[in-house]
């Protein structure tokens, strides 16, 4: 298979999950640190933690480090542009579906 396609893969593999879109989102303003992650997504920091190493190491983020805190920050803000391509599809399928309900 194309190494083109596989790391395109893993990049996906790393945002598929709706804790991660979450934190994706947030980090769409501003960098923020674990514990508000925490917060947004409501699972435990070791959970978080994962999540954010997974998508640290498939290039989607990036962090530093402020005495105990650790930031995160959006490496490629592009990749935000997904979402309303993912919303469309979506939206189709929602009318796809109400075509069907009213035939």
């Amino acid at each position: 298979m194309d190494q083109v396609y596989e790391a395109r893969a893993e990049v996906m593999k790393a945002l598929a999950h709706p804790s991660r879109l979450m934190m994706l989102d947030a980090l769409a303003d501003r960098e923020m640190c674990v514990c508000e992650l925490q917060e947004i997504v409501g699972s435990s920091m070791p959970t978080v933690s994962r999540h954010l190493a997974q998508m640290k190491n498939a290039g989607i983020i990036d962090s530093r480090r402020d005495g105990n805190q650790i930031y995160y920050r959006l490496v490629v803000p592009c990749i935000l542009h997904m979402f309303g391509c993912i919303d469309a599809v979506l939206q189709r399928e929602h009318l796809r579906a109400a075509e069907v309900v009213e035939a």
